[in-house]
């Protein structure tokens, strides 16, 4: 079961990344692109996700992810339920996520320098 905290760390830690609160939301941009989102009581956490492949995902696993609200369909946009999530996997969703706003030459960077994903660098794994 992930929480707000497995991944809040990461996304303050991204290059280009910063965390804001909107209407009491915690929420990650990277400039004025939000790429997580979470849910007032924390229990959802919307995040980037190609418009192609999203269906495919919450067909996949409808236990642990949702289509965004119709208003939001028209982004590259999926929510998920923390609760069904393992930390490392969310962690991996802020990553793609996250990869999504920024220039290849930073998430390469992030490559050169987490060859293994998130996971080892979490906090729960040190």
């Amino acid at each position: 079961m992930a929480t707000v905290e497995d991944v809040r760390w990461l996304g303050s830690s991204l290059e280009r990344s910063y965390e804001v609160f909107v209407r009491g939301r915690l929420k990650f941009r990277v400039g004025s692109i939000v790429y997580v989102a979470f849910s007032l009581d924390e229990t959802e956490m919307g995040f980037g996700f190609p418009k192609e492949e999203r269906a495919g995902l919450v067909a996949g696993a409808p236990e642990k992810f949702h289509m965004p609200r119709e208003s939001e369909m028209r982004f590259n946009w999926v929510e998920s339920s923390l609760a069904a999530l393992d930390p490392i996997e969310a962690c991996e969703f802020v990553v793609d996520a996250w990869r999504l706003c920024v220039p290849k030459k930073v998430s390469a960077a992030y490559d050169l320098t987490h060859p293994d994903g998130p996971g080892p660098d979490h906090p729960m794994n040190r």
